[in-house]
């Protein structure tokens, strides 16, 4: 289901998503023993250094990456903006445990429409959410209008790895294991079939940090982490 396109894809994806919000969380820690906490707290702060003002965080699911944002100094509220409501719930939810309620926004809203003025925040992040969208490009595009000249747009996702030993591994473990342990765990063997699927139809590191330089970003680059898993990127609207 990686290859559906448009309509039909933001359509399978959201139910998928909806399906499997209540376990979303447990199986995120299980698959990457806990790493993405830390992947999210490192994102959080680059994505903010030197900035100051608003911070938004598209596609937040249940908000991990808008909370990590709402406590960089740099960062005087946080916006997490998600397509469904069952994940905004729980985003609210997570937030308001924390005691993150007074800086911390969640709300619904389309990566690809944001509902927002341009210029209207200091940075925007994107945290595994690209794979799911069905324009990339038209995503990236909406995450650099709303940045102020000088903001910074970040991105936190898997990425595909060179062919090797280490990748073979990989592809074994996350073709096989993950969609038995979302069976097992999530009750939805397809959601994290999906999942492997969607990494091997993305783009590779470089690749979209070509395309950041596409749409305009200047000082553009990335840094692989989780073993070359896992691809922070970073570029600046130019002031």
């Amino acid at each position: 289901m990686a290859e559906l396109k448009g309509d039909a894809k933001q359509e399978y994806v959201a139910g998928l998503f909806a399906r499997i919000a209540r376990r979303y969380d447990l199986m995120n820690d299980l698959m990457t023993f806990g790493q993405h906490r830390r992947w999210k707290r490192h994102t959080a702060r680059l994505t903010a250094k030197g900035l100051q003002g608003i911070s938004l965080d598209i596609a937040t699911g249940t908000g991990d990456l808008a909370r990590a944002l709402s406590r960089q100094p740099e960062i005087d509220h946080s916006v997490g903006l998600d397509l469904l409501p069952e994940m905004i719930t729980l985003g609210h939810a997570k937030a308001r445990g924390q005691g993150l309620s007074a800086k911390t926004t969640m709300m619904l809203g389309d990566a690809l429409r944001l509902p927002f003025p341009d210029g209207s925040f200091a940075c925007a992040t994107a945290g595994f959410s690209l794979r799911n969208m069905t324009d990339l490009k038209g995503a990236l595009a909406e995450m650099v209008r709303v940045v102020k000249p000088g903001g910074r747009i970040t991105t936190l996702d898997l990425s595909p790895m060179a062919d090797g030993i280490k990748s073979s591994l990989f592809r074994f473990c996350f073709h096989r294991l993950v969609p038995l342990m979302g069976y097992i765990i999530a009750g939805n063997r397809s959601a994290y079939t999906y999942l492997p699927q969607s990494v091997d139809y993305f783009l590779e590191a470089d690749r979209l940090a070509e395309m950041f330089q596409e749409i305009g970003l200047v000082n553009v680059g990335f840094q692989r982490m989780g073993m070359g898993t896992v691809a922070l990127h970073w570029g600046q609207r130019p002031i």
